[in-house]
């Protein structure tokens, strides 16, 4: 699936060192050179500026032995406002962290050698992404690329001598036209650009140049990538065969592929020239192939399409000739992802959402799944969405990204003769040992509309007194096929740190509660889910410490057409911002770079042949009824939910006279935190738009 908010991700983010946090098990000290973090606050509590000074680890690859892990430590460029990176590594006893990169690079992706001796990674640097290699006794790194557009989705080949890619490769398009020669010194209009697909433009990555991504291998040692693969086709991460001679890859290979995007196969491709296989043939996406150790079976992730809102991804294993297939975990009901096989071959390793909280398993090819760690995730340091990542030693050792509603991400281990969880880093305990942040309790509660329990957090205030009474900000998570969770969020502890509740729920419709939850809201969204949200703010209403009228609603993307949607349909809030929405599904549906997919899956046939569906579930068609003080608050160049759909509601509010306003983030795509300085922005004009509409509980004194 492709949820609004979650369509597509950039590459690799920047780089620059930054200050080090002593990891938990860690004897030996901190590198000797640290250089400065952004000038914060002294207050007591989180300010806007501390945004700045947040770090967290991402794509955390354990060494082939298990002893070392190498991990992305990403933090922020106060002064170039962009967040950045460098590679860390540190033992799996907690000791020895140290940077591997320094200086002015964007480092990312990095992956061991199956020997352990090097570490391929891809650098963008003045002269774009490249693939690096850094030999790990010498310390010494190469750059084995000189490419125009950058390597992705790396693999080494199980000798070590080969690494597989994908990257973009442009495609030649007959010109259209031919205008004729303009004259000597004549300054003309820029030309034409011309575009014949449907998905013309995409978000983050703009207006897009005509080609797909392909498959290449390159020697280990340099030299020129050999691209294996061809065609009007996007190809997906390569995973070789235990022999080498084949990789393994998912792509979608119709002829009316950006049509009908989610039904991918699974191919073997020969290295020796390129020659495909067809594995699956399936109606549905075939995705994440991972071969055993023995070459004997494929593991892959999928499902058999119906062209629902929301499907589970199940785990499915079949034979080496595509034949045999079957289901892992099906009792499971939740989504399998990012298969990996034990050395053995008994199971995979594999990672799924439950109940708000992100687990790594493990998944025999017979017998119940194991959990092995919980709470992955805290890559979004923004909002508490799930996520994260997990790798896998010879000897079972598993590290991963490991996020509490107390600290973004850090790197974890267990597995492998550890048997409770081992934190390696603390990359926030600097920040934090002298704040106070708001205390994060779960809530559960039914919901009006048909009885549901719905799962959901409250952070309260710093210092916060249950004798009083305090403003509430309901804040709704975006996808909708999404997920929030028991993490840490910047923006909702900043609302709590300026004085408010803040209660962030996970209304029908979303992930990690199973298949026939998430699909409550297929052709009917917005609509129950609402009923969800109120059912949440009623809860915290009769504990008694929240203000009954002041009462604050605000959410992005999907988010944003909740909260569009909620004031159409009540007046009990005092402020509303709705972030980046969706406010009239006819007109999303013919400008949305998703536009395709989201007329496939999430309604029942295009606007011209059931307009009245399109009409229903659009916050435009309810406007008459709004009399809530609304900001709309959208990026300029976002192209998943286009800036039209803000001016559309933002006019319509205006015309009615009622009080609003339309905060555009210029240069911002539909990921606006992709410059820090966007994040606090955002909650900024927020708090100012709730404080212009009834005010907020002061927060104390520090």
């Amino acid at each position: 699936m492709h949820p609004i908010g979650f369509f597509r991700s950039p590459l690799i983010a920047g780089l620059i060192v930054v200050a080090v946090a002593p990891s938990v098990d860690a004897q030996s000290s901190a590198p000797t050179s640290m250089p400065a973090r952004a000038a914060g606050s002294t207050s007591r509590t989180l300010q806007p500026m501390d945004v700045f000074d947040l770090e967290y680890a991402g794509d955390p690859r354990i060494s082939p032995d298990g002893k070392q892990v190498v991990f992305v430590r990403h933090f922020m460029d106060v002064m170039k406002d962009r967040e950045r990176t460098n590679l860390w590594i540190v033992n799996s006893d907690g000791s020895d962290l140290r940077p591997l990169t320094t200086g002015n690079r964007n480092d990312g992706s990095p992956r061991w050698s199956p020997d352990g001796n090097r570490i391929a990674y891809v650098s963008a640097q003045e002269e774009g992404a490249q693939l690096w290699v850094r030999w790990m006794d010498t310390r010494q790194e190469a750059k084995l690329t000189s490419v125009r557009h950058g390597p992705s989705s790396l693999a080494w080949s199980p000798d070590g001598r080969w690494l597989a890619f994908t990257m973009f490769v442009p495609e030649d398009e007959a010109p259209l036209a031919t205008m004729p020669a303009k004259p000597e010194g004549a300054e003309w209009a820029p030309p034409a650009r011309v575009f014949t697909h449907a998905v013309y433009r995409s978000d983050d990555d703009g207006y897009l140049e005509p080609g797909h991504s392909q498959l290449f291998v390159l020697p280990a040692e340099g030299g020129t990538p050999r691209q294996l693969t061809s065609g009007p086709y996007d190809h997906g991460s390569p995973a070789w065969a235990p022999d080498g001679r084949s990789i393994l890859i998912s792509a979608n290979r119709r002829a009316d592929a950006e049509l009908d995007q989610a039904d991918t196969e699974v191919y073997e491709v020969s290295v020796a020239d390129g020659a495909m296989h067809q594995l699956t043939h399936r109606k549905g996406p075939d995705n994440e192939p991972a071969i055993s150790p023995d070459g004997k079976l494929i593991a892959f992730t999928g499902f058999d399409d119906r062209y629902q809102g929301y499907q589970v991804t199940h785990l499915y294993v079949m034979n080496r000739d595509g034949s045999g297939v079957r289901t892992l975990a099906a009792p499971l009901d939740r989504d399998l992802t990012s298969p990996t096989w034990s050395v053995d071959g008994s199971g995979l390793f594999a990672q799924y959402d439950d109940h708000g909280s992100s687990k790594v398993a493990f998944v025999p090819l017979s017998g119940p799944t194991r959990v092995l760690g919980e709470h992955l995730g805290g890559t979004d340091v923004g909002r508490p969405y799930l996520g994260g990542s997990f790798t896998v030693s010879r000897d079972g050792r598993v590290a991963y990204t490991e996020g509490e509603a107390d600290h973004p991400s850090d790197v974890a281990i267990v597995g492998g003769g550890i048997t409770a969880t081992r934190r390696l880093t603390r990359l926030n305990d600097d920040l934090f040992a002298n704040k106070e942040l708001g205390k994060v309790e779960e809530v559960r509660y039914k919901s009006s509309a048909d009885g549901r329990e719905i799962q959901g957090w409250i952070i309260k205030p710093p210092s916060f007194d249950g004798s009083r009474k305090y403003p509430l900000v309901l804040e709704i998570h975006g996808g909708p096929y999404a997920a929030y969770g028991d993490l840490f969020a910047m923006e909702h502890q900043l609302y709590a740190a300026a004085g408010n509740v803040v209660l962030y729920v996970n209304p029908r419709g979303s992930t990690s509660y199973g298949e026939e939850f998430g699909n409550l809201i297929h052709l009917a969204y917005p609509g129950h889910d609402f009923d969800d949200l109120m059912s949440g703010v009623d809860a915290l209403i009769a504990k008694g410490y929240v203000d009954p009228q002041r009462l604050y609603v605000t959410g992005g993307s999907g988010g944003g057409v909740l909260t569009a949607w909620t004031v159409g349909h009540t007046d009990r809030f005092r402020a509303a911002v709705s972030q980046k929405p969706v406010i009239n599904w006819e007109s999303w549906s013919r400008t949305a770079d998703m536009a395709p997919y989201g007329v496939k899956y999430w309604f029942d046939a295009p606007p011209w042949e059931h307009p009245d569906l399109y009409r229903k579930l659009s916050p435009l068609t309810y406007v008459g009824n709004v009399k809530t003080p609304t900001m709309l608050l959208t990026g300029e160049v976002d192209y998943r939910t286009p800036i039209s759909e803000s001016e559309q509601f933002y006019e319509a509010l205006r015309l009615r006279g009622v009080p609003s306003a339309l905060v555009r983030i210029p240069e911002a795509s539909h990921n606006q935190t992709a410059r820090p300085s966007n994040m606090v922005k955002r909650v900024v004009y927020i708090l100012a738009w709730f404080d212009r509409y009834g005010g907020r509980q002061k927060p104390a004194s520090n």
